[in-house]
């Protein structure tokens, strides 16, 4: 692990589809629903609305990998929400990763509980609770698992802020129900989580992490994040992280950086938290998540030519 400065970072490319070796196609994105671990009122299990995204390897190529992304606090939709419009976020990621030759799942925690955001909710008070995302997780890796052309044993958790808190969660053995899934992502990456839940239960990784924070994060600071990783240190596999000088929260986005006066939560308890893009810390976390995924995963290489 390493911190890493905005002010020395290489001039790296967004992870793009345009310069990938042997890029695989992509199909049209299919809405459907998948299965939660966590129940209902009634007892049946929560149906999760989802989005597909379906990696299209050459013929003869063996199953590819499934990353499963997890929206932060906001949701998954542009506003006005009745559109129900995938964030670029989404779309633009699952895109790179299909050309990759990696299947995509995004999933929906909030709507069908009722919610469109909890950003502006208190942690303590949050509608959708931990545990509920938690069982989600679980729920859509069983899922792709089941999926004809996934290969069940490179699955992997990626998610933002509040999602991300939920990729920590879902990969902490102190967790009863992370003991007992029959399916575990084999790696999971958190852009700029909330650690400090995970951190005062004492973090016991069931595969690779890689944490991408942002040094200037006030929502979710990197601190407890480093700390988790050092305490977790002797696990194997050890906790990866980067931190980014200069970056906020949402520093992977395009939007410019604000101020917002409605999080209730964050470093400073009702003085707001800064969000916004950091565009060198952007390509330099992208870059690192596709050294990631590909040398724990055997992807192939980039061409050097």
């Amino acid at each position: 692990m390493r911190a890493k400065h905005a002010g020395s970072l290489l001039a790296v490319a967004l992870l793009s589809t345009v310069g990938l070796a042997t890029p695989a196609a992509a199909a049209a994105p299919v809405v459907l629903s998948v299965p939660s671990l966590d129940a209902s009122p009634g007892g049946a299990p929560v149906s999760l609305p989802a989005t597909w995204f379906a990696a299209e390897p050459p013929a003869g190529a063996k199953p590819a990998p499934a990353l499963l992304l997890l929206h932060g606090c906001g949701g998954l939709f542009e506003r006005p929400r009745a559109e129900r419009q995938l964030g670029p976020r989404y779309t633009e990621l699952a895109a790179a990763l299909n050309a990759l030759g990696i299947h995509v799942l995004v999933t929906d925690s909030l709507t069908p509980r009722g919610e469109r955001e909890l950003c502006t909710q208190r942690t303590g008070e949050r509608k959708v609770t931990q545990l509920q995302r938690r069982r989600d997780a679980l729920g859509a890796l069983a899922w792709l698992a089941r999926q004809p052309g996934v290969d069940a044993a490179r699955l992997g958790l990626l998610g933002w802020s509040n999602g991300g808190s939920t990729v920590l969660a879902a990969t902490n053995l102190v967790h009863p129900e992370v003991r007992r899934a029959a399916v575990r992502p084999s790696l999971a990456v958190a852009f700029y989580p909330g650690c400090e839940a995970e951190l005062r239960r004492g973090y016991r990784p069931s595969a690779p992490l890689l944490m991408l924070l942002g040094e200037a994060d006030d929502w979710t600071p990197a601190a407890p994040c480093k700390v988790l990783a050092a305490r977790a240190a002797a696990s194997v596999p050890a906790p990866q992280w980067e931190a980014y000088e200069g970056a906020h929260h949402g520093f992977d986005g395009t939007a410019p950086l604000r101020l917002r006066r409605d999080v209730p939560n964050g470093a400073n308890p009702g003085q707001g938290v800064h969000v916004g893009a950091h565009p060198e810390a952007r390509a330099a976390a992208r870059a690192r998540l596709e050294r990631f995924l590909r040398e724990t995963w055997g992807l192939p290489a980039r061409p050097t030519t």
